[in-house]
């Protein structure tokens, strides 16, 4: 097998290809506004002020002003989806499991923006190292999400699985290999490994003209219905699928 390339040009390569993964790439050596930026370590101690500009997002956005646990969960979608990309994504791209530190990630509370500075390689490149680092990453970023949010563990931790499949299956279908991407977060996310609940558990829709599609039905509910009542997400537990249908062959 071929050696990896570096981690920062698989991070650029990641983000040529995903132009919704909203992260600005810091070298070593460079410096962040500790005060703008608040680092994944210091999110407990400064949930105020990033629920807070969730909140006035939403509302630019979407003309609401939804309550802290509304604003909480959507937030966290966010950061967990992009966190759950920059470890997935060069895996996905080269067999390279890194390493996600907390103190090397920080977030924008004014843009929702991520900031990340690579670090090293787990040791562990197997689908068991990375749903350890994955979850490892996870587990304090829900501890201080929770109160705010008022989900239970196991709807946090199915958040994490979620966000992990959708980035990956994100990344398929941005570079034409949706299937293989779909068999890969099958193979990452079987069930029963535990702390992620559930599996990535993708079933086939066929349309009218007999053409197939892939969806999957979310282990938790991101609370997207909450800004846009009529237009749940298309893979939400409300979703039907008759209206999934709908959707993507309209």
């Amino acid at each position: 097998m071929p050696e990896a390339p570096p981690l920062p040009d698989t991070y650029r390569r990641l983000g040529e290809h995903c132009p919704a993964l909203r992260v600005r790439l810091l070298a070593d050596g460079e410096l962040i506004d500790r005060q703008q930026w608040i680092a994944a370590t210091d999110f407990a101690g400064r949930m105020p002020e990033l629920i807070e500009g969730e909140v006035r997002r939403i509302h630019a956005e979407h003309g609401r002003r939804m309550p802290p646990h509304v604003a909480a969960a959507r937030l966290l979608h966010h950061y967990l989806w992009s966190a759950c990309l920059l470890v997935g994504g060069p895996w996905y791209l080269t067999g390279v499991v890194p390493e996600l530190l907390p103190d090397r990630v920080w977030l924008d509370a004014r843009t929702g923006e991520l900031a990340f500075r690579p670090g090293g390689e787990h040791e562990d490149a197997s689908p068991a190292g990375l749903r350890a680092v994955v979850a490892a990453h996870a587990a304090p970023v829900l501890a201080a999400f929770q109160p705010v949010a008022r989900r239970g563990s196991h709807a946090l931790w199915g958040m994490v699985t979620d966000d992990l499949v959708s980035g990956l299956w994100y990344l398929g279908r941005m570079l034409g290999r949706e299937q293989d991407a779909v068999a890969r977060a099958e193979r990452l996310l079987p069930g029963g490994t535990a702390p992620l609940p559930g599996g990535a558990h993708f079933r086939r829709l066929v349309g009218a003209t007999g053409r197939e599609h892939l969806t999957r039905t979310r282990l938790g509910c991101c609370l997207y219905y909450a800004l846009r009542p009529d237009e749940a997400c298309l893979t939400c537990p409300r979703t039907c699928d008759a209206e999934r249908l709908r959707r993507l062959e309209g």
